[in-house]
């Protein structure tokens, strides 16, 4: 033996060392049409506009926060 993980010569020939090939192993529990159909559809809804997830009402809730804020550094320093 050449090396320790080789297979010992004398058992070519037994049909527990016979592995199949990736493409055999693979294949053998897959239907013959293995392709499946998309569940999502690509390229989105083309009715449905991006919505960005800032709104005005939430711009507003900031700017009116940071005013406060300033307000108060400004009146009490």
């Amino acid at each position: 033996m050449g090396t320790p993980h080789s297979i010992d010569p004398r058992a070519f020939g037994d049909p527990r060392n016979h592995y199949p090939t990736d493409e055999q192993f693979y294949a053998s529990d897959r239907p013959d049409d293995a392709s499946l159909p998309e569940d999502r559809p690509r390229g989105g809804s083309s009715h449905d506009p991006y919505k960005h997830p800032w709104t005005w009402g939430t711009i507003a809730l900031v700017a009116f926060a940071v005013l406060i804020v300033l307000m108060g550094i400004a009146l009490f320093p």
